[in-house]
């Protein structure tokens, strides 16, 4: 793990991000005293997806009625109160 200035991060920044996007985790010193870790970003896929899902219920008709519900509320036309002053 490569280690940075704060001040050396912000003036060489681009090349920050490319030892990054190469996946090095990079540690971010100001006083000689760690501040930050940064690193490569996580990509959430399709498949991480159908794994955080798997073993869950799918919704029934009754979550269905509350979401119509909830968007009633939120489409329902009032009159302005403000309107006629």
């Amino acid at each position: 793990m490569r280690t940075m200035t704060a001040t050396e991060a912000s003036r060489r920044f681009s090349d920050l991000l490319d030892a990054i996007e190469r996946g090095e985790t990079i540690t971010i010193t100001r006083g000689n005293r760690p501040v930050a870790e940064i690193g490569p970003a996580h990509r959430r896929t399709g498949a991480d997806l159908r794994a955080a899902l798997d073993g869950i219920e799918p919704p029934d008709d009754r979550f269905a009625e509350d979401i119509n519900s909830a968007l009633d509320l939120l489409t329902t036309e009032e009159r302005d109160p403000w309107a006629d002053a």
